[in-house]
């Protein structure tokens, strides 16, 4: 089948003194929106890490491969995913921030397809559900409604994990140690909880700070 790659430069010249998500060291991969992509038909088999740690998510099997369109990943609930040989493990403080339109039944966002209990999935209308080295699992609530297309920002500060939607602080906080693993978008371990929705970018950081999570949140927001 057709084998297209489509983007810039992963060097794409910006306005100085313009922040992105290359100018953070603890940048650990950054899926970038209509940026690195491999076509396979009209399906999705690269999305190359625009950082420069070279986690590309991968998929070889056509019938597992998400739709794309103008910088729109689709994932149909029925088992596309893309995985990375290698591994982003976050032992300490992070940030995640991504960019979506979930829809029923929702699914794994980010997860490990290697490891048992290790992922971030919405499970229902207003919650996104997170397990660290399989332990017991903590719940995030929307503050109001339900998902639609919006961004979603982790962050992990002392073991305190928030949530940012849409650019707004939620209240609801949880505690949860130890070291997150990612290898896998749109399923969990193993194929399991397929992500239903659309996917437009993944930025994933080993490090929290206020001004990082204002930043991801301007750069996702601006998309």
């Amino acid at each position: 089948m057709l084998s297209l790659k489509l983007g810039l430069s992963l060097n794409t010249l910006r306005p100085q003194g313009v922040w992105a998500p290359d100018d953070e060291a603890s940048l650990e991969a950054w899926y970038k929106k209509g940026v690195g992509i491999t076509l396979n038909g009209s399906d999705v088999s690269i999305w190359s890490d625009s950082s420069s740690n070279s986690n590309h998510m991968r998929q070889s099997d056509a019938t597992e491969q998400p739709a794309y369109s103008s910088g729109v990943l689709t994932f149909d609930g029925t088992g596309e995913n893309l995985q990375t040989s290698g591994q982003v493990s976050l032992s300490g403080d992070f940030t995640v921030g991504i960019k979506l339109t979930p829809t029923t039944p929702f699914g794994t966002v980010l997860g490990d397809n290697t490891a048992t209990g290790e992922w971030m999935r919405i499970i229902n209308s207003d919650t996104l559900r997170i397990k660290i080295d399989n332990a017991p699992v903590v719940d995030l609530a929307l503050d109001s409604g339900s998902w639609a297309a919006g961004t979603i920002v982790l962050t992990r500060n002392s073991n305190t994990i928030s949530m940012w939607y849409k650019g707004v602080l939620q209240a609801d906080t949880e505690i949860l140690s130890g070291t997150a693993d990612i290898d896998a978008i749109g399923v969990r371990k193993t194929d399991l909880n397929p992500f239903n929705g659309t996917i437009e970018e993944v930025q994933i950081y080993s490090s929290y700070s206020t001004a990082l999570t204002a930043n991801v949140n301007a750069w996702l927001l601006s998309l």
